[in-house]
């Protein structure tokens, strides 16, 4: 798979692209500035020095995505997954940072993918790998798509200048009908093994997060999948039904294909699932040559 090195759409104010979008299939696209683009780590991501959101809101709209409960305004979290804000000054916050990012742990992104497809025609992610590539940070890159690899070219140069860089791609089952049922709108979880696969030939350092760990068909062959990619990391974490995060009105959907893949009831499929948990855990790590879990995991790489 290859992209085309294609310059970014806001490099320079003066370079804007008009028209910019305002719909991308089903999902509302909208353009506002922000404060700043480098935020100060805090919860689950502390052992960073910033999280870096190039977008607010995601169009993958993954039903059980916990940042859907950031946001401030109740109709945006009841239509998650269809809504994006595009942070328009992201390039420009970027550039004027003052203080050396050399060394900073940087984590993109923390409430949004990056990679989501409005990506493809803006560029922002990639105009913020262009600064970054003329520092020395340390970046780890966590994303669901399959179209990171368009910018292999930049973390060669960020890791060349004497940076680092990890692709952290998630990949959560093997049954594309659990897939479907959680994670409508993202790339199938086989394009992402193929994305990771060739990411690790690359020379980028990689890690697979399967977070959270959906329900799998075939433990040993999952395991054998990942373990084919070349990637040497991987992190897992289990499902948290019992945050009963669900967006909109999804979870009547995610509960009855649980029940009915677990053989379960509804009364029981909580602990049928942290037991498939946990045997699928075993699998894999026999299996895999790193297995890191929760929130130990995804401490800083380097």
């Amino acid at each position: 798979m290859t992209y085309p090195h294609t310059l970014s759409l806001f490099p320079d104010p003066s370079l804007t692209i008009e028209p910019r979008p305002t719909k991308l299939g089903r999902v509302d696209v909208g353009y506002a500035p922000a404060r700043d683009i480098l935020t100060r780590a805090s919860g689950f991501m502390d052992a960073y020095d910033f999280t870096l959101n190039p977008y607010a809101g995601c169009s993958f709209g993954c039903t059980y995505c916990y940042a859907a409960f950031f946001s401030h305004d109740a109709e945006k979290r009841h239509h998650w997954g269809l809504w994006v804000d595009v942070k328009e000054n992201a390039i420009e916050r970027l550039r004027s940072h003052r203080r050396s990012l050399d060394g900073k742990l940087i984590y993109m992104s923390s409430v949004t993918d990056p990679y989501q497809p409005i990506e493809r025609q803006l560029n922002l992610t990639r105009g913020l790998l262009e600064i970054l590539a003329r520092r020395r940070p340390k970046l780890v890159v966590q994303t669901r798509s399959p179209d990171v690899l368009r910018d292999v070219d930049l973390f060669r140069q960020i890791v060349n200048r004497g940076g680092r860089v990890q692709v952290n791609m998630t990949i959560t089952t093997d049954d594309e009908d659990i897939r479907r049922t959680f994670e409508p709108f993202c790339p199938g979880n086989p394009v992402r093994l193929d994305a990771a696969r060739e990411l690790a030939a690359s020379g980028v350092q990689t890690c697979v997060t399967m977070t959270p760990l959906l329900l799998v068909r075939d433990p040993g062959k999952f395991a054998e999948d990942l373990s084919k990619t070349g990637v040497k990391d991987f992190i897992v974490q289990p499902f948290h039904f019992q945050r009963g995060r669900f967006i909109a009105n999804t979870r009547d959907a995610a509960i009855h294909i649980m029940v009915q893949k677990l053989s379960s009831d509804s009364q029981a499929f909580r602990e049928a699932y942290l037991q498939h948990y946990r045997n699928v855990r075993e699998v894999l790590q026999r299996t895999l040559p790193k297995l890191g879990e929760g929130k130990d995991g995804f401490r800083p790489p380097f």
